[in-house]
């Protein structure tokens, strides 16, 4: 997807507009004198690593359901009807 290209001018006066965009993931592109000067781009936090082996002792020690997903969620849905 090409970078949305804006003029300093108008990124001064839209500046929370244009927050917005790079809060669904787009990149805009400041020109001055339409020529680029900036960009503003989507934060892109790291993420931290999972330790799968402590994540797997974890869950192993948590007891089993003693019915299927389906039936549980079948079960509030039915409860909160009456």
């Amino acid at each position: 997807m090409q970078p949305k290209q804006i003029s300093l001018a108008h990124a001064k006066a839209h500046l929370s507009e244009l927050t917005e965009l790079t809060a669904v993931g787009e990149t805009v592109v400041i020109t001055k004198h339409g020529k680029p000067i900036g960009q503003l781009a989507p934060w892109d936090s790291p993420r931290k690593s999972v330790d799968l082996m402590r994540l797997q002792r974890v869950t192993n020690a948590m007891p089993r359901q003693s019915e299927d997903a389906g039936r549980f969620m079948r079960g509030i849905r039915e409860d909160t009807r009456y």
